[in-house]
């Protein structure tokens, strides 16, 4: 193990008693393992590129975070978690709010490893180094409802369950817009403050 490498290897643990604590005894089983078939696509894909491509730990930390705001979703589902039912008891919302926050954080927390690798490994620069990471998270949003679309297609009433619109016929355009907006709150940020800084350097 190098020692460069030693917080990734400090969130790997982390993330594995979590998971495994969290997968014991969730809400609703097949809406576990549902939602667990992407997170476990995606370390399969870092495990098996890690040689070949290895992010930046900030990266790293930024995968970690989200990872673990999914997986908190997919124990109690991201319709019955404590977050949803304290704002319901004391705002009196009408639906559960934490899948919207998951989808902003998936735009905020993904565009920075997604610029990472494109200026890294697909040799990107300029302004399109910040434009494309925003249209690759914006893809995978849409490409999330599909997968649920289908998913409720085929599973039936626990597939409905699994994409939770929750009465609102435009959730899925509202999740892909946060997804959207995260990503590009992220990389404006991003860009304003890598100027601010040579700006700094100049003076």
């Amino acid at each position: 193990m190098g020692k460069k490498q030693w917080p990734l290897y400090v969130m790997i643990a982390v993330f594995a008693v979590y998971w495994v604590f969290m997968a014991a005894r969730p809400t609703d089983r097949m809406q576990w393992l549902m939602e667990n078939i992407l997170l476990i696509s995606v370390v399969v894909v870092l495990f098996f590129t890690y040689k070949k491509f290895r992010f930046s730990q900030l990266s790293y930390m930024f995968i970690f975070i989200f990872l673990c705001f999914h997986t908190y979703g997919a124990h109690y589902t991201y319709q019955g978690t404590p977050f949803d039912i304290w704002l319901k008891t004391a705002f009196h919302t009408h639906r559960s709010y934490y899948d919207r926050v998951v989808h902003l954080l998936f735009g905020l927390l993904w565009a920075y490893p997604a610029r990472e690798w494109l200026t890294r490994a697909g040799k990107m620069q300029g302004s399109w180094s910040y434009a494309m990471p925003v249209v690759i998270v914006f893809g995978f949003s849409a490409f999330f409802e599909i997968i649920e679309m289908g998913a409720a297609y085929v599973a039936g009433q626990a597939g409905e369950e699994y994409v939770g619109k929750q009465g609102d016929i435009y959730d899925a355009e509202k999740d892909m817009g946060l997804g959207f907006a995260g990503a590009l709150i992220a990389m404006v940020l991003l860009g304003w403050k890598r100027k601010l800084g040579k700006t700094k350097l100049v003076h």
